[in-house]
Formats: structure tokens, sequence, C-alpha cells
């Protein structure tokens, strides 16, 4: 592998070993290969250390980075530091990137040297890998900076975004004041540096749903942080806050209504399996609801 790369792939780690494998293997097959795969190991508890090592043994191209547990900000930085790339991507431990998506988000960026972030679209799917929906983010730089103004983090799904190092580092890297909305905030500051940004309209991620991603866990904990991380970038612009800023509506669903969802894209999938392994937690959880019932007639039908 020639030294330095073209591309550093920054991917945190912690408690992740049921998903792990499939993440760093989707790395290891791009069709691009002129990169480095940092994984920062933020103080595991469960096998992914052991995972990480056995990786590194049989590819240069994963580097370790182990360090006790700080978050997710403080190791991204770590692996940040020592990103030799000149384009930085972000890879989450349980999200799957498809093979071409290096490839394509590399020509884009060459071919567009004012651009310092870009992400692409990205297909959600269940904890057993079923799709659910494509995301429709915008690729025009103007809609997604608006976005992010409103406190919208989806305009640049972070593990989906690729981003020029020196860009990164100019801005100040990631801070630990603005977790779990810490790629809002990154975005914002970049931005203010005179770069652009883009989506490829390509879907170039399998992004994973299930009840342990930070979407799930630090649902509340998002929404409150994005008002002070909003006004924050409208300080350093000289702009004064809008005294009507809210962001936009999102409502998170109950653990019944997210299952239910998953159990009917199963269904419609035919992956009887899967579907039926999330009706019976939905029958479990309302098991006095006819649409529980439903759902599991159908589940064990198959359709």
């Amino acid at each position: 592998m020639p030294y330095p790369p073209t591309v550093s792939v920054l991917l945190p780690v912690y408690n992740a070993e049921r998903y792990l494998r499939e993440a760093i293997d989707s790395v290891l097959a791009q069709t691009f290969g002129d990169f480095e795969l940092i994984a920062i190991d933020d103080g595991s508890s469960d096998r992914s250390p052991a995972i990480l090592r056995e990786y590194a043994a049989r590819d240069p191209r994963v580097r370790v980075i182990a360090r006790a547990n700080g978050g997710i900000a403080a190791a991204l930085n770590d692996g940040l530091a020592v990103a030799a790339g000149s384009l930085v991507a972000r890879m989450d431990a349980d999200d799957i990137s498809l093979p071409q998506r290096l490839a394509l988000q590399v020509e884009y960026l060459r071919a567009h040297p004012e651009c310092v972030l870009l992400g692409s679209r990205a297909l959600l799917v269940d904890p057993y890998d079923t799709p659910l929906y494509e995301s429709s983010n915008p690729t025009d730089h103007d809609a997604i900076e608006q976005l992010l103004l409103h406190g919208d983090g989806w305009a640049v799904i972070h593990p989906t975004a690729m981003m020029r190092t020196a860009a990164v580092r100019a801005a100040g890297g990631y801070r630990s004041q603005y977790v779990p909305i810490e790629d809002l905030d990154l975005f914002l500051r970049m931005l203010e540096q005179g770069g652009r940004a883009a989506n490829l309209p390509a879907v170039l991620l399998r992004y994973r749903q299930h009840a342990t991603s930070a979407n799930h866990t630090r649902f509340a904990e998002q929404e409150e942080k994005k008002r002070a991380c909003v006004a924050d970038a409208y300080a350093r612009r000289g702009v004064p806050f809008p005294t009507d800023w809210a962001p936009p509506p999102r409502r998170q669903l109950m653990p019944t209504e997210e299952l239910r969802q998953w159990a009917w894209a199963a269904v419609k999938r035919r992956r009887a399996n899967v579907a039926r392994r999330h009706a019976i937690r939905v029958l479990g959880m309302a098991p006095f609801e006819r649409a529980s019932w439903k759902l599991m007639y159908c589940a064990l039908r198959g359709r």
C-alpha cells in the first residue's frame, strides 16, 4: 500500500462486537483500495478489542488505537490526530459501506476541490439487514447548509461523510460538549471556513437501526442540544439568532411502533424468520392489541 494513503477511514468502536465484522469487511472490500482504516477502541468491555487485533494482524491497512473510554468525540479526535490521508471518511461499527462508496466519493472530491464535506444517501435497515427505506438527502450546498442551520444533522449523514482532513483540523475537530450531535456542530464549523458541502445521490451505506444506537438511546439529549449548537453557529457568523427558531419536528417512535415497522418490512420482503422475530417481541410487549395478533398471523404466513 502506498504511503500516505489517500483516505483515512475513522471507525470509533465501543462494545460493537455484534456488527463489527460486517462493518470492517465492508471497508476492506472497497473497490478503491488506497486507504487506511483507523479503528479507535473506546474502552470496550466485550470482544471488540480482540476482533480489531485479529483484523490488524492480517491486513496492514488496519490500524488500531486502544484508549480508555472517553466518548465518541474524543475517540474521533484521537483517530484524526494520526490520520495520514488527505481525506477522512467516517464509518460506524454497526453500518455497512457499499463497495463503490470510497471510489465514488474520492472521484467527486478530486473533481470538486471547493467541496470539503461530502455525504451520500443511505438505505436504512433493521438489526437483521432488512431494507426499510432510503434517505432523501439534498445534493446541493445551499440546501444542506440551510438544513444544518435548522438543526437537521441528517443533512449529511455522519457515517456517509468524507471530508478533507485539513478542513476538519482547521475547524478544530470534534467537540465533546455537543455529543451526541457532534457531527452537526463540526459540519457547521467546517462550512464557516468557506468550503462547500454536497451529497451524492447514490445510496452508498446501509444504515442500521437498532435499540442501542444513539438515535434511540440519546434521542432527548440530541433534541436538547440542537438549539445551543445552532445558536453558537449564528453567533460565530455574526447573525442574530431567530427568535422563532425551532428544530425540525422529529418524533421518537415507541419500541412497539418501531418493531411493527421492522416486522412489516420483513413481511413485505418475504423474510419470514426476521418477521417472526420482530412479531414475537411485539406480541410480548402488546399482547392485548389486535394489531399485534394480525402482525403475528401475517408473519407466520409469510405474507
